[in-house]
C-alpha cells in the first residue's frame, strides 16, 4: 500500500501538506480526513468547495484558501478534473476528503504549465466539500 501525503488541520482550514519518501500511488486514492455527517453528493449537483493543490511533491499551484472564497462547480458531469468528479461524488457534505489524482485523471501528458503541472504529474488534493445542491 502506498502512503499518502499528511495533511494539517481540520475541516476550514488552510491545510499544508507533508509527501511520504516513496513515489505516488499510480491510481486514485481517496482518504477521508474529516468524515462530514450533511447530505451526500450526487453527480449532477452544484457543490461548493474550499481546497488545496499541490504537485505530489512539488509546489502549490492553486488554493481557495488563499482568496477567502468558495469554489461552486457541477460535479460528476466531466466538467472538471476526472479525479475529482470520481473522488468527491458519493461524499458527503461535511467532509474534508485527500485525493491523489494520478496524472490520466488529471493533466494527462499535457500538464497545465501556466500553473506549474507538468505533464505525467501526480497531483494532490485536500478539498472541503462545503455544499452540494
Amino acid at each position: 500500500m502506498t502512503t499518502l501525503p499528511q495533511a494539517s488541520g481540520g475541516f476550514g482550514d488552510k491545510p499544508t501538506l507533508a509527501f511520504p519518501p516513496t513515489g505516488a500511488p499510480g491510481d486514485l486514492q481517496v482518504q477521508v480526513l474529516v468524515p462530514g455527517s450533511g447530505p451526500v453528493v450526487q453527480a449532477g449537483q452544484e457543490i461548493e468547495v474550499h481546497y488545496l493543490g499541490q504537485v505530489w511533491g512539488g509546489s502549490v499551484f492553486d488554493t481557495s484558501y488563499d482568496r477567502g472564497e468558495t469554489v461552486k462547480f457541477p460535479i460528476g458531469v466531466r466538467q472538471v478534473i476526472a479525479g475529482w468528479d470520481q473522488g468527491l461524488v458519493g461524499q458527503q457534505v461535511g467532509t474534508r476528503v485527500l485525493l491523489s489524482i494520478p496524472s490520466h485523471l488529471g493533466y494527462g501528458d499535457r500538464g497545465m504549465p501556466a500553473a506549474g503541472i507538468r505533464g505525467g504529474d501526480t497531483l494532490v488534493f485536500v478539498v472541503d466539500i462545503v455544499d452540494a445542491r
